[in-house]
């Protein structure tokens, strides 16, 4: 007899389990922030059981994350109920605009340049500014020197005034005498976009399998279309929040990017009705049936069931 070819979501699942608290955060931020944000514990549990994930590390990652200040517990009678924190929620949403956006925006050819260190800076705050400033795509050149050629501009007033750090943001663009050898350079010192694509190239490698598979289905189940959904989330958040998303301009010819983010978009816009149906079944809060899909869900990736 013929020998019957691996199920590929199968052969996804059966890789090295990622790290549960990092697995939940994707789940919250995929399914259930798009529903209100809040989720009764059980449901977590129920939503994770299927991705290899026991009932004993939920709780046990579900607590971190409420001492790490990204959900914050509820009791009600014998549930106990999960919701984003204001600070999980802005990092949803910071997530969200980067993950799920049409496409990359033209960019104008300015740079924003942020210096560290003109006022005193305690060292705990300058590491946070550094990491967070990171988080949102700048590269870090030497003496206290960040910069971005088009960062999210609101995200970052947002941190800084949080900070309330001495930094002084400037923008503008390179003289046009610059040679392109030296912006060259600033992009190789200040991103690791070798590894990055090395990471992109890895992603297309797991995911492309998957797509082939499901254009021979007519159908996908609930279950295993959820599964699917929020393994390719997860390892696509992982990859692209590390990217700095710089302009194409700046990229290399050939650049992986831009196919994981094809091959993102079709595989979720395939699976995501099914998907959907498998939270409507299991996704609750204390008060019942966790609320329907907000209107912005349907606009990810340039909108979903077109037709």
């Amino acid at each position: 007899m013929p020998r019957l070819k691996a199920d590929p979501v199968d052969t996804l699942r059966a890789r090295p389990s990622p790290k549960a608290k990092s697995l939940i955060f994707t789940v919250y931020g995929d399914a259930i922030s798009q529903r209100g944000g809040n989720a009764a514990l059980g449901s977590v549990i129920a939503l994770l059981a299927p991705l290899g994930v026991n009932e004993r590390t939920v709780r046990t990652s579900m607590h971190r994350l409420a001492v790490e200040g990204w959900l914050e517990p509820r009791a009600s009678g014998r549930r106990s109920d999960y919701r984003l924190t204001e600070r999980g929620a802005r990092n949803v949403d910071a997530a969200h605009e980067r993950i799920y956006r049409r496409q990359q925006r033209p960019w104008d050819g300015q740079w924003t340049v942020a210096l560290l260190g003109l006022a005193p800076i305690d060292a705990a705050t300058r590491q946070r500014l550094q990491r967070e400033l990171g988080w949102l795509g700048f590269g870090r050149l030497e003496g206290g020197v960040l910069l971005h050629p088009d960062p999210d501009e609101e995200a970052v007033r947002r941190l800084l005034a949080a900070l309330e750090p001495g930094v002084l943001v400037l923008r503008g663009a390179a003289l046009p005498w610059v040679a392109a050898d030296a912006v060259e350079a600033v992009v190789r010192s200040g991103w690791d976009t070798a590894r990055l694509a090395a990471d992109y190239e890895a992603f297309l490698a797991d995911f492309r399998p998957l797509w082939l598979a499901l254009q021979r289905e007519e159908e996908i189940e609930p279950e295993r279309a959820f599964v699917a959904r929020t393994l390719l989330m997860h390892d696509y958040r992982r990859v692209l929040l590390r990217d700095p998303m710089l302009p194409d301009e700046l990229m290399p010819q050939g650049w992986p990017g831009a196919s994981a983010r094809a091959l993102c978009r079709n595989l979720y816009r395939r699976v995501e009705a099914a998907a959907e149906r498998y939270v409507d079944a299991v996704l609750e809060t204390a008060e019942g049936p966790a609320p329907e899909a907000a209107p912005t869900y349907f606009e990810r990736f340039g909108g979903l069931r077109a037709g």
